[in-house]
């Protein structure tokens, strides 16, 4: 099997290797951002691809869309600390096989990989749980957010700024917020510090 990791800390990427060699016949390439690993997706055509939520530049929501509309058979697996049931909604929606948090035992993550590289689907247990409790409560205006909108929303977490953002992103400070005030609109808050600390609560978990 050849597996792409796609996480922008080393150290992470470093202990995925060690992990997964150690019970896996599998041939290991890492990026650690999302333009690098279109470029090592397109040259290295991995089984499966292991990606976090959480990077620079475009995030991991962007990029999954990305790799599936140039290989609608990849086979993706999130492994994120984003445990929120909207991003592991929005993540299956976008096409992900699978969705297993940073938290989860060693075991659990073999068996997410083993079933998604064998075509099939997985979701950690207790995510799981939570994801159908989520599915039954009404009125959670987080699941109208756009990707790019969840995108501005967990960098707002991070402490980002307009300007940080922007850089982040690659996009103008007035495309920022504009989707800033669209946001506002869909949360039904009046400003931006009440945005942030939305932010931060759905981020919390």
């Amino acid at each position: 099997m050849k597996m792409l990791v796609v996480d922008d800390h080393t150290v992470v990427r470093e202990g995925l290797r060690r992990l997964l060699s150690a019970f896996l016949d599998v041939t290991i390439v890492e990026a650690s951002c999302s333009r690098e690993a279109v470029s090592l997706f397109r040259a290295e055509s991995p089984d499966v691809v292991l990606l976090d939520i959480n990077l620079p530049g475009f995030g991991g929501l962007d990029l999954l869309r990305r790799l599936l509309l140039m290989e609608p058979k990849a086979r993706v697996l999130m492994l994120t600390m984003h445990v929120s049931p909207i991003y592991v909604a929005r993540a299956l929606e976008a096409g992900a096989q699978g969705y297993v948090s940073k938290g989860a035992k060693a075991d659990e993550l073999i068996e997410a990989v083993r079933v998604v590289a064998g075509g099939g689907r997985y979701i950690e247990h207790e995510i799981a749980s939570e994801l159908a409790l989520s599915l039954t409560s009404a009125g959670d205006a987080t699941k109208d957010l756009s990707a790019r909108e969840l995108d501005i929303m967990r960098l707002l977490a991070q402490g980002k700024n307009m300007n940080g953002i922007s850089q982040d992103l690659g996009i103008s400070y007035k495309t920022v917020a504009n989707i800033c005030t669209a946001i506002k609109q869909k949360m039904m808050v009046e400003n931006t510090s009440e945005l942030i600390k939305l932010a931060v609560e759905m981020h919390r978990s």
